[in-house]
């Protein structure tokens, strides 16, 4: 938050003398999402920052399709019906993203060439989190003949 507000300083908007933000945090609970969303577009705010990955956005979208949303994080945001394009996002959505998942398999590749003897790879993701399923999927890297045979969910 400090990051947020020092970047929000820097272009001359100062919390409390001329813009107001309205905090919410869904503390892990995604079904809180739409709910905080919504009640967000009710107040008419002027734009919604919705971080986080992917949920909080496409709660954010589907809450409003005239207030700006920005967003950051989460996977392809084309893939994840968040914009039309990475060049032309179009509609009232726009964000950055670090294509996580699509470096997931480089990830495992360095790793397998770091450790070559390694019988496990363990990838950590939240069974709450929607794009955390991609990273698996991606982390299943090809070259791995065996790679089925390593991967199981954990209790």
């Amino acid at each position: 938050m400090a990051a947020f507000r020092k970047g929000l300083n820097e272009t001359g908007y100062v919390e409390g003398r001329n813009v107001a933000i309205e905090f919410r945090w869904a503390e892990g609970r995604y079904d809180r999402l739409p709910a905080m969303a919504t009640e967000l577009a009710q107040r008419r705010v002027t734009v919604m920052v919705a971080a986080g990955g992917t949920a909080p956005a496409l709660a954010a979208r589907k809450a409003s399709a005239t207030i700006p949303i920005v967003f950051s994080g989460g996977d392809d945001p084309v893939a994840q019906g968040l914009v039309a394009s990475l060049g032309r996002p179009g509609g009232n959505v726009t964000g950055v993203t670090l294509f996580g998942s699509e470096l997931m398999a480089k990830r495992v590749e360095l790793l397998h060439e770091f450790l070559p003897k390694a019988g496990t790879i363990a990838v950590l993701v939240s069974a709450d989190a929607p794009a955390d399923a991609v990273y698996v999927k991606e982390a299943r890297w090809p070259r791995f003949s065996d790679s089925a045979s390593l991967w199981r969910p954990v209790a």
